[in-house]
């Protein structure tokens, strides 16, 4: 009975892990599969900004901090990952 729950436990631990990292197929809807597209023709290349200044952008768009007119938007949509998760999406993509 023990391993059961121990291992029931696990899986949903591991389930939960999964679903907190970042979609990045919902960013390339508006940003482009290369992440070069201004999304909506107002916002930055992401391709050409650093690892740094997406991580800073996205936790930024999350407290409400930074962005312009996308910035209701962006909020809505990084505000259920941590910053944690927001760190490790950003060193996928940019430079």
């Amino acid at each position: 009975m023990k391993k059961i729950v121990i291992a029931s436990i696990a899986t949903l631990a591991l389930a939960t892990a999964s679903m907190a990292a970042v979609n990045g197929k919902a960013c390339t809807s508006c940003h482009g599969a290369d992440w070069s597209k201004p999304a909506l023709g107002k916002s930055k290349n992401v391709a050409e900004m650093t690892h740094a200044e997406i991580a800073d952008a996205l936790k930024g768009y999350k407290a409400g901090t930074y962005g312009g007119p996308m910035k209701g938007l962006m909020k809505g949509q990084v505000g259920k990952y941590s910053d944690e998760d927001l760190d490790a999406f950003s060193q996928t993509i940019g430079k």
